[in-house]
């Protein structure tokens, strides 16, 4: 998951990184990380923790410089380490580069291993210095960053949108399938460079668009210079995005998630209508599903769940057992809205279960005379390569139960997922131009032991040829 931002401001940029990642905190609660350019020293500060515990007045003042970049870590590859919080800052032939990753890559075991092979050591456990080398050994021979990134959308297989710095220089690139989001944005005083447009609502910017799947920006004091370096024959959108990653005022591939999502809701009525007493979302992420299921059915949206706002997301913290205590301290119900009362309770998805049923259970034991679980997502029944933390199959409740078993298993009366094809309907976005490997167990590339879908991942427009032969495929 992670959020990463990129900005140049002649008027400093170490503030509004940090509001824009305070922005994109949701993105990532592990670690938070930041470095500047002020012309002639890289200026890094990071640690463990949230953006308002890591960063403070006086540090943010001490990190100068009119170009930086920012990341909000959420581990999918590399452990919890201080090692491995980012950007991450190197030195080669007097150049100095900086950089920040979001996404999950699939053949870095292959890639690294074939490094070690050849003598380079490694700082870190994650991905993003396996993309780090890749880019950094290009530009050694070529001195383009042009072809270094074109060497890197050859050689890396998953997703990555990564934004670098170099000698002051702003870059950004996206995988040519565009997995995980990143935006292009105008501030008062310069660009920047973000995974959502919250962050560049949190500056007072305006939304330019989506950076192009395979696309290469650089970002100067004065323009953006656009490079298409690759092209694919399809697009792969990240579906969780929209189901629950992204913040609901974000605008990504020009919808609005916020709509979006109650669009979802409205389908999830008109799929399975149901006659309740009132209709209560799982907060925050169910609510517009929610208000989109009560205008649909016409029945009353009540907030039956009182959320504790200092709690972070459940669904990211890094064991079960911290995300089943959370889920105690995080939501309390509103028993004068729950007794008595058959409720129809809307939340975004069911990956383990064991959340979902506890609050099932806390909404019966606060009186509810009917527990109705309406889902905005169909059953998640794989796991995730491309930057998604999702279990194994083992521990996916929907990989192995058909819909009652699960609703047996988490005690709901009744239990609804909305249908893909509604889902995509309510996205605006063709089928082929989203990745849905963890909801059909196909993936849109080849992952080892796993099933590709029928559309083929073909890129063309990339014709640089490299010397690192360990990564091609045919």
């Amino acid at each position: 998951m992670c959020g990463i931002v990129g900005i140049r401001d002649a008027g400093g940029v170490s503030f509004p990184i940090f509001y824009a990642l305070y922005a994109l905190q949701h993105r990532g609660q592990e670690s938070a990380g930041l470095t500047t350019f002020d012309g002639t020293t890289l200026n890094t500060h990071k640690g463990q923790g949230l953006v308002a515990e890591v960063f403070n007045t006086d540090l943010l003042h001490g990190l100068k410089g009119s170009v930086g970049i920012g990341h909000v870590r959420y581990p999918t590859t590399g452990a919890n380490r201080p090692e491995n919080i980012q950007p991450f800052t190197f030195r080669f032939r007097d150049h100095l580069v900086s950089i920040a990753h979001n996404g999950n890559l699939v053949n870095t075991s292959a890639l690294r291993a074939a490094f070690e092979q050849d003598g380079q050591i490694f700082c870190t456990s994650t991905d993003t210095e396996i993309i780090a080398k890749v880019v950094i050994g290009e530009l050694c021979r070529s001195g383009s960053v042009e072809d270094a990134v074109n060497l890197a959308m050859r050689a890396l297989r998953g997703s990555y949108s990564v934004i670098l710095l170099i000698d002051g220089d702003l870059y950004a690139f996206r995988d040519p399938l565009g997995i995980k989001p990143l935006c292009l944005g105008k501030t008062p005083g310069g660009y920047i460079v973000a995974s959502e447009s919250v962050a560049v609502d949190a500056l007072g910017g305006t939304d330019l668009r989506d950076v192009r799947p395979g696309e290469l920006l650089k970002i100067t004091a004065d323009e953006v210079i656009s490079l298409q370096i690759a092209v694919a024959n399809r697009c792969a959108h990240c579906i969780f995005e929209y189901i629950y990653f992204a913040r609901a005022d974000a605008v990504m591939d020009g919808a609005l998630v916020y709509d979006v999502r109650v669009r979802i809701g409205e389908m999830l009525h008109q799929e399975e209508p149901i006659e309740v007493d009132c209709v209560c979302p799982v907060p925050d992420s169910g609510t517009a599903y929610a208000i989109g299921f009560s205008r649909s059915a016409g029945i009353p949206f009540i907030e039956s769940l009182m959320k504790n706002r200092y709690m972070g997301r459940t669904f990211i913290m890094p064991t079960q057992r911290q995300r089943e205590s959370a889920v105690r301290i995080k939501l309390n119900p509103i028993r004068d809205h729950i007794k008595g009362r058959s409720i129809a309770l809307i939340d975004d998805s069911i990956v383990r279960g064991t959340t979902s049923r506890r609050i099932v259970e806390m909404i019966r034991g606060a009186g509810a005379k009917e527990v109705h679980l309406r889902i905005g997502s169909p059953p998640i029944i794989a796991p995730c390569y491309l930057g998604v933390d999702l279990p194994t199959r083992d521990e996916l409740i929907a990989s192995s139960r058909c819909k009652e078993e699960v609703a047996k298993c988490i005690t709901a009366t009744t239990l609804h997922h909305i249908t893909l094809r509604s889902l995509v309907a309510a996205i605006g976005i063709e089928e082929g131009g989203l990745c849905t490997g963890c909801l059909t167990g196909c993936y849109p590339i080849r992952i080892p032991d796993e099933v590709a879908d029928q559309r083929t991942v073909d890129f063309v427009g990339a014709t640089f040829q490299t010397s690192l032969g360990f990564y091609e495929e045919s």
